[in-house]
């Protein structure tokens, strides 16, 4: 991490990114009372964080079964075929069901994260992403836990040398 960001992400900023990820929309006025800023304060960190690029977005997050979308797959293809990972991460991107691609290590080259109108319309989905390598599909039946904030005791554990025990 660089000074700078170390600057940003005092005590103070991690209360301000945590609130900012649980509560995008809150304004600078209530972010400033909820850790101990002015108006201003907020403002300008705010500011420093984007430019820095420690905040990357805002985003509104959708239930996709009340948009009629409730099947959610996680898609992993190997053996792409002498294709470049950029160049099937590019095509596979333009697919409109594909929330999510990563390029990852391992047996796969590329794990996707799809939505889809019903199984068979995964089942269609499936059979245009095998045109750039082998899928393994597996269906998401729950998502008991999803995290959306990043807790700062991460670097913590990560810095310290003591192993951690999970």
């Amino acid at each position: 991490m660089t000074v700078e960001n170390e600057k940003l992400l005092d005590d103070t900023g991690w209360s301000l990114l945590q609130e900012l990820q649980q509560h995008a929309r809150l304004s600078y006025k209530e972010l400033g009372r909820r850790v101990g800023l002015s108006l201003p304060a907020v403002a300008e960190r705010i500011r420093r964080m984007e430019e820095a690029g420690i905040i990357t977005g805002y985003h509104a997050e959708v239930n996709l079964g009340k948009l009629g979308m409730p099947v959610l797959a996680i898609i992993h293809l190997q053996g792409i075929g002498g294709q470049s990972c950029r160049s099937v991460v590019s095509q596979v991107w333009e697919i409109p069901e594909v929330l999510e691609c990563a390029r990852v290590t391992g047996s796969d080259s590329i794990v996707v994260t799809v939505v889809a109108l019903s199984l068979d319309h995964l089942a269609r989905v499936i059979d245009h992403l095998s045109l750039y390598g082998i899928p393994a599909t597996s269906i998401v039946r729950a998502r008991p836990m999803k995290r959306y904030t990043t807790p700062h005791e991460i670097l913590e554990r990560g810095a310290s040398d003591e192993s951690v025990s999970l």
